[in-house]
């Protein structure tokens, strides 16, 4: 990518940021949320039902509005993490991050030699089309990348030190659901057991001058996460807020159509 990455360059300036997941294959639906001043959208590709066409328009209504795109893909896989980075993403998401071979990999697949050895082409969005930026993209490319792996079990956390010593893993997103569902309490984001994992997690981030996120499913909780030190939070899922917004109405119809 030649672009800037807005929120690389806002976490590197201290500031912690603020996004939201897009389930819903829709430009206009991501620009409305763009709008907002929101720092990122993930665009969901492991549950959602987003082609890669749809999602370059996403991210081309993202950047527009000075807001990064960044797509969780749906495994650790070459093809799914070029084909989000040659649209434009600033950055790729990866669930089921367990191991240090698989952050290795991670990495691998996101950057262009020396560090990695992802697949190299300027004909894409993030090369802006165009064989004059052959000799620039590697390099801008590395740099402007955004690497996020998902600690979403019990693996994954007790296998933290070895993914923490990964060179360019930028942010470390601590799955809250999955995490809960690993221990064997699922739903339970709140649960002590699930806290403490996503406190320990970003005790040891913060040594090596890493980031650490994850989601918040209430405006309360984004006020307590960024207490304990959060940086990437992501506030539920547009899906959600859809939903509950128009649900909110109906209760309220209802109730007062039967007084």
């Amino acid at each position: 990518m030649l672009d800037k990455n807005y929120l690389i360059e806002k976490l590197k300036s201290g500031k912690p940021v603020l996004g939201t997941w897009a389930m819903i294959p829709s430009t206009v639906n991501i620009d409305i949320i763009a709008s907002t001043g929101v720092d990122f959208i993930i665009i969901d590709r492991e549950h959602g039902p987003i082609n890669f066409e749809t999602a370059q328009d996403m991210a081309i209504a993202c950047s527009s509005r000075g807001v990064s795109p960044i797509m969780r893909v749906g495994d650790i896989e070459k093809s799914f993490i070029q084909n989000a980075l040659d649209i434009g993403m600033h950055g790729i998401q990866v669930p089921n991050i367990d191991t240090e071979k698989n952050a290795r990999d991670v990495v691998h697949y996101s950057k262009y030699p020396p560090i990695g050895d992802r697949g190299f082409s300027p004909f894409t969005r993030a090369g802006n089309y165009s064989i004059e930026s052959a000799k620039l993209l590697t390099s801008k490319a590395n740099e402007n990348t955004a690497v996020i792996l998902n600690i979403e079990g019990q693996d994954a956390v007790k296998n933290f030190d070895d993914i923490l010593k990964v060179n360019h893993a930028d942010i470390f997103f601590v799955g809250l659901f999955d995490l809960s569902k690993s221990l064997g309490i699922p739903g339970e984001v709140s649960n002590p057991l699930v806290m403490e994992a996503l406190k320990v997690i970003i005790s040891k981030a913060n040594k090596v001058g890493k980031y650490v996120g994850t989601i918040a499913t209430s405006e309360d909780k984004i006020v307590e996460f960024l207490e304990i030190g959060v940086k990437y939070i992501v506030y539920l899922v547009d899906c959600e807020i859809l939903r509950s917004g128009y649900a909110s109405a109906v209760k309220k119809f209802k109730l007062e159509k039967l007084k």
